[in-house]
């Protein structure tokens, strides 16, 4: 039997096995795709927010190129800690159940059955986007991620939000020779885009590089159009290709089959311990991302890779300094 079974190989799930063989815990990551499988969705060359030190795991030092990792130095940092770390990888093995309690789970996936002890759940929330639920959203000209913007040059590009991935795939591909709409349903611009993307993305607006259309919302997609409707009422515009950037939400049949509680709040959050992440369901964490919710900008890797030190402190009968989270949002990992 293993003690630990972490469903989930990002960062903070590598953080926990990491921190499961240091307090004496053997554990086993399965995880449905490969190694930091979020990572590799996000576009091309993308720059982090946080400085490397923010988001090392395991004490192994990230060494970047420039001030910030990109996509591909962070891929390969992690990759390479998972690998010098020697964790116990299941990759491409997408748990289906867990059965069982405290002491005698049995993880199912679809390749095997495994008994643990105990259980965390790492999963995040990249691979679920908010759908927009409109005739159209299927059409293959639609994706809900960007990766890079060589596609798209000389086309009629819909970008569909206002927040951080919209402004930044907005600016990509009309510096690349796209046509760019973008479509919010807001009044403005969000305030939590990034202090350095805001004002040129303003700036590309009233250049008119960009046209922006504000209080709108697309109605219905089709081959060459999209229908939308706003505050001068219903309208179609030409369309070759949507980015439908609305954000992304955990796989909550996936927390409902596996027994987790979610409150009844407007984010639609886990219910756990604050301090150990144990959730109702005994013997059975959460940790990461997933513990946010809907409200997918709580947690980072910053904050979240430090769940493993509570969680498996608590898993190995070890005590812990009690950390508020809310107000420490940067904090060094062990």
């Amino acid at each position: 039997m293993t003690d630990v079974v972490i469903v989930g190989a990002g960062p903070v799930g590598l953080a926990c096995a990491i921190r499961a063989r240091r307090e004496g815990l053997r554990a086993a990551v399965v995880e449905k795709g490969n190694v930091v499988q979020s990572l590799v969705g996000y576009p091309v060359k993308m720059e982090f927010f946080s400085t490397p030190e923010l988001i090392e795991i395991g004490g192994h030092p990230f060494p970047v190129h420039g001030n910030k990792p990109l996509r591909e130095e962070a891929i390969e940092y992690y990759r390479r800690v998972a690998q010098n770390e020697n964790i116990r990888l299941r990759l491409y093995e997408r748990v289906r159940r867990i059965d069982g309690e405290c002491d005698a789970f049995r993880v199912v996936t679809d390749k095997d059955v495994i008994a643990a002890r105990r259980v965390v759940i790492a999963t995040g929330f990249f691979d679920y986007p908010n759908l927009l639920h409109i005739p159209g959203e299927d059409l293959p000209k639609v994706t809900h991620y960007y990766k890079e913007p060589y596609p798209y040059f000389g086309q009629r590009v819909a970008v569909i939000g206002a927040r951080n991935s919209a402004a930044k795939a907005a600016l990509d591909c009309s510096r690349h020779g796209a046509r760019v709409t973008l479509l919010a349903r807001g009044t403005e611009l969000s305030n939590r885009i990034k202090y350095w993307i805001k004002p040129d993305l303003e700036n590309r607006i009233k250049q008119g590089a960009i046209t922006a259309r504000f209080e709108t919302v697309v109605r219905e997609i089709r081959e060459s159009s999209l229908v939308i409707e706003g505050p001068e009422g219903m309208d179609e515009i030409g369309n070759d290709y949507v980015l439908a950037l609305t954000g992304y939400r955990p796989d909550y049949s996936f927390l409902e089959t596996a027994g987790i509680e979610i409150a009844a709040d407007e984010w639609d959050t886990p219910i756990f311990d604050p301090q150990s992440f144990e959730t109702t369901r005994k013997g059975l964490y959460i940790a990461g991302t997933v513990c946010g919710g809907r409200r997918t900008g709580r947690w980072f890797i910053e904050n979240g890779r430090v769940h493993a030190q509570q969680i498996m402190r608590h898993i190995a009968g070890r005590e812990f300094e009690p950390v508020d989270f809310e107000k420490r949002h940067w904090i060094t990992a062990e």
